[in-house]
């Protein structure tokens, strides 16, 4: 693999190098279907609930399972696609990047690659059934593991169960005696760790 090892990886620029070059080697040797020439990459500082993401325009009525035809695909606001798909920028959060090990890195690039070749077959993606097939075929995983600190956890007051973890006040953590888990049914706790 060109450019920097992965724990030689000391800048923004060297972390896209690094991960562009990981998801080339997973699409020749694992069969991904995606075409970087219509990927731009980019690393966020910002994120703290996702470790990385699949920016991409929003296209009415596309599903997941149903081919999209990028010759007559139009995005929410009226553009035409004109025969290829839009580009889609993938998006690598830092943070994320140095919470984990090598291991939850690469799965987490491949796990967004899912979504890039969901995206550029049917003008969608989501974490649904075929989502998890091609998980278990690429070996990624399908929710990322967390790598920062949440400034509100909420739990189920019956069992303890956690429901839910935010990173700032929201309608869920102001209200969440109006809420119930899906567990017990039972009324939601607000706990601010730290």
């Amino acid at each position: 693999m060109s450019g920097p090892a992965s724990d030689e990886v000391e800048t923004h620029d060297d972390l896209v190098a690094w991960s562009r070059e990981y998801c080339k080697e997973v699409r020749r040797d694992r069969f991904v279907d995606v075409r970087f020439d219509l990927v731009e990459w980019e690393v966020s500082t910002r994120a703290k609930r996702r470790a990385a993401a699949v920016k991409r325009p929003k296209i009415p009525d596309a599903d997941v399972g149903t081919p999209i035809d990028w010759e007559t695909a139009t995005a929410a606001g009226g553009r035409r696609a004109e025969g290829r798909p839009f580009p889609a920028t993938l998006s690598l959060t830092w943070g994320a990047f140095e919470a984990f090990d090598r291991a939850e890195w690469e799965s987490t690039l491949r796990h967004e690659l899912i979504h890039l070749e969901q995206y550029q077959r049917f003008g969608t993606t989501d974490h649904g059934p075929a989502f998890k097939s091609r998980a278990d075929d690429l070996e990624a995983t399908v929710h990322c593991p967390v790598f920062a600190d949440p400034k509100y956890v909420l739990r189920c007051r019956d069992c303890d169960a956690l429901v839910a973890r935010r990173y700032r006040d929201c309608k869920l953590v102001s209200e969440a005696d109006s809420y119930r888990s899906s567990c017990c049914g039972a009324a939601l706790s607000v706990d601010q760790p730290g």
